[in-house]
């Protein structure tokens, strides 16, 4: 959405593409999830309400998880594409006769992704661990209520253990960023 929107600016798709990102940052995950039940599994009947193990179960959580960080995403890339696009390279790049799919392609979506990259790491990590409101509203035994109930009961053992979890993701992640950003930039290397 956040390509779509940039490619067209100022147009019905960029109005389009941006009010459902502000939509997925504004309406939280306490708020959508109970939403989605009522009309998707309540009134249209199309998916279960609740649970874990099958595909289906896993529709809804996956869509309330998901909607924030895909808005966050999409209001990024928009605004890096953006500012590329107005890069003399660009401009060069489209006088020389390039088509519009291999100077998007090839030079602006290379450079306006790296900003992008750079909140994957920790947007994954946070992802992966913090989802203990998803996990309540859809009855899912997860990481996320064992690790409330733990801080609620005072055990320490396994807040370390999951405060340890959540550095190793982060790390992971950014390890992965940190190597991705190598391919999207030949300029940076390693030493």
């Amino acid at each position: 959405m956040g390509i779509l929107a940039g490619l067209n600016r100022n147009s019905a798709v960029d109005y389009i593409c941006m009010a459902i990102a502000i939509i997925g940052v504004s309406v939280p995950a306490i708020v959508m999830g109970p939403i989605l039940i009522y009309l998707v599994a309540v009134e249209l009947r199309w998916l279960p309400p609740s649970g874990w193990g099958t595909v289906e179960q896993a529709i809804l959580p996956v869509i309330v998880l998901g909607s924030g960080s895909m808005a966050l995403l999409a209001r990024l890339t928009r605004a890096s594409l953006l500012q590329v696009l107005r890069e003399d390279y660009i401009t060069t790049a489209r006088a020389k006769g390039l088509a519009n799919r291999v100077v998007v392609g090839l030079h602006a979506l290379k450079n306006a992704l790296i900003p992008v990259v750079t909140v994957l790491g920790p947007l994954f990590a946070a992802l992966v661990t913090g989802t203990f409101v998803t996990e309540v509203i859809f009855g899912i035994p997860g990481m996320g209520r064992y690790f409330v109930t733990s801080i609620t009961n005072r055990d320490y053992p396994v807040i370390m253990g999951t405060i340890l979890l959540y550095a190793v993701f982060l790390v992971l992640a950014n390890v992965i960023v940190d190597i991705t950003y190598a391919w999207l930039d030949p300029r940076i290397r390693f030493t």
